[in-house]
């Protein structure tokens, strides 16, 4: 099957799933399945042919033909944009377990506020799937065998956390072997999802194979799986497996595009090249109709030659990325932040770096103003008294002077299970920043959580809330909540919520994101630093910002210090809901 007639069906078929869940009349869903079949039993490339020529097909009436020739101009039907846009993916997520339909997906979310995986998993533990009218124990037992299915053909991934230190190390060590004109870690890593499956290393040589010999030998190689003249498979120390991949310098951009991008990322722009008589594979743009090559030394040049603004490597996901650098509507993704708001010093029990020292290296990082938001007295081991707050009040504004970077009088606030905070408003109103998180109770049910974070919004010292879902990756996973409601409370009162930058977390996560950003909700990009080091961990969390497809315009600490202090103004002049 031609691979527009491929996708054609798929985009049908989703659309007639989105419009079940979005509880439209049967007849309309019918459609949209006959245009699927009508696509899939097609027999020419339905990517090749006008509208009339469309029309003119067996099964393909006007509507629809109309819906290829935009797939064909944009990549993707306009109509299964705006539906993934208004159907809550939660319900999608549902959908892709076994054994559940549209209509039971609706019930689940609608009647128990069901919204994810994780929360079926909870109301099934909790016995209240079965109380649901038309379900019952036998529903709940299929849906569990469901659940075990799914979770048995998912891909085992590994946190982002638990790899970079070793990925970039060997990178290092790669860009140093001599031969080496350019080398690049790929893949997942590059585009900097929070997990990977297995590292890709890119590396440009016109020596390959004594280039992939060097590294296989290296120290941080546990065993060889492969070797050939191009490619090689190793095992890192930590069991990490990495595939190299030597290729001409005169392809590195073409081949960066290809190791980099998703599966379906690299289908489409593929598709893309096809529909403008040329191929693209990791060797190059070429023109179809010859050898002749059009592109392929830098990753700029092959995507203009298809007609595209430079996609970030962060966003290449296939979510609608290739159709809007096809249209110039891709977003000014943030690269770089003014300030910090949420770090540590050793005030608090957990920090282990001086005031002094934390201002130094965010001085060092480029930033021009840094929270100090140690953490409060409701987090016993570590939290600080209001006097000693008041202590190192008194020291912050000695520092004033002395260090390149202004220095924000914050506190970390604990949010407690009714959504009360560690300290009296008084207290509260003389820090110029304060992020609140949950720290304690994390097991409740999404309805307490969500309940308990919106009270602690409604207070006008609470300027943002902190890796709001508790993640730790590959340790524990992230509480629930109604994020909706969240997000719709955070617009009400005018708090933002924070991309925790700390690669343990990356809470938000590049979904939660999207949805912030196209709810016009304002982020913060924070590093939760504890030592100086780790305030690099912002690099993830600005590509977390990326991935959501969020600009400087959506993230507070992009802006100056008059933006942020006229932010925090606008929070506190408002009224205190009841």
């Amino acid at each position: 099957m031609p691979w527009a007639n491929e996708e054609l069906g798929r985009q049908f078929a989703e659309i007639a799933d989105l419009l079940k869940l979005s509880g439209a009349d049967r007849f309309r869903v019918r459609a949209y399945e006959r245009a699927r079949d009508a696509v899939n039993a097609a027999r020419v490339d339905l990517g090749e042919l006008d509208s009339d020529e469309l029309s003119a097909l067996e099964g393909i009436g006007g509507s629809t033909a109309r819906k290829i020739v935009e797939f064909r101009l944009m990549g993707e039907i306009p109509m299964l944009t705006e539906l993934r846009r208004e159907v809550p993916s939660g319900l999608i997520a549902l959908v892709q377990v076994p054994g559940l339909g549209p209509k039971t997906a609706r019930q689940l979310h609608d009647q128990l506020a069901i919204d994810s995986l994780d929360a079926l998993r909870t109301a099934l533990d909790a016995g209240r799937v079965r109380d649901l009218p038309g379900l019952g124990v036998k529903t709940e037992e299929n849906l569990r065998a469901g659940l075990a299915r799914l979770d048995a053909t998912a891909t085992r991934r590994t946190p982002l956390a638990d790899v970079i230190g070793v990925a970039e190390e060997l990178l290092i060590r790669t860009r140093a072997l001599p031969d080496v004109s350019e080398a690049a870690l790929a893949g997942s890593v590059r585009r900097v999802r929070d997990t990977i499956g297995d590292l890709d290393l890119l590396v440009a040589t016109q020596a390959p194979a004594d280039v992939l010999r060097r590294i296989a030998s290296d120290q941080l190689v546990r065993d060889v799986v492969a070797l050939g003249d191009t490619k090689l498979t190793v095992l890192t120390l930590r069991d990490l497996q990495v595939d190299v991949r030597a290729v001409d310098p005169a392809a590195w951009g073409a081949a960066l595009i290809y190791f980099t991008g998703s599966k379906a990322h690299n289908v489409r722009v593929r598709e893309l090249a096809l529909r403008r008589g040329a191929t693209l594979s990791e060797y190059g743009l070429f023109a179809r109709d010859g050898d002749a090559l059009l592109a392929g030394g830098d990753e700029a040049g092959v995507y203009a030659h298809l007609g595209l603004t430079m996609i970030p490597p962060t966003l290449r996901e296939d979510r609608g990325e290739v159709a809007a650098a096809a249209a110039g509507t891709l977003p000014d993704v943030v690269t770089t932040l003014r300030g910090d708001l949420h770090g540590h010093s050793d005030w608090s029990g957990d920090g282990r770096a001086s005031i002094e020292e934390m201002a130094a290296a965010a001085a060092a990082a480029g930033l021009e103003y840094w929270a100090v938001t140690d953490h409060a007295e409701a987090l016993a081991i570590n939290g600080l008294t209001a006097e000693q707050f008041a202590q190192r009040r008194a020291v912050l504004a000695g520092l004033a002077e002395h260090v390149d970077v202004t220095l924000l009088d914050g506190a970390e606030l604990n949010i407690g299970v009714d959504g009360e905070l560690d300290y009296d408003d008084e207290v509260l109103a003389r820090f110029d920043f304060c992020v609140a998180s949950v720290h304690s109770a994390l097991g409740r049910d999404a309805a307490s959580q969500t309940a308990r974070i919106i009270t602690a919004m409604q207070h006008p010292s609470v300027h943002a809330i902190g890796h709001l879902t508790g993640r730790k990756l590959g340790l524990r996973p992230g509480f629930e909540v109604h994020f909706d409601e969240i997000l719709e409370a955070a617009l009400r009162t005018g708090t933002a919520l924070e991309v925790n930058a700390s690669p343990r977390r990356l809470d938000l996560s590049d979904d939660h994101v999207r949805r912030a950003v196209d709810a016009g909700v304002t982020l913060t990009i924070s590093s939760d630093a504890h030592q100086p080091s780790e305030l690099d961990n912002l690099r993830f969390g600005i590509a977390t910002a990326q991935r959501g497809w969020a600009r400087a315009a959506d993230v507070l600490n992009c802006r100056d210090l008059d933006g942020l202090r006229d932010f925090v103004e606008r929070k506190r002049a408002g009224t205190r809901s009841s």
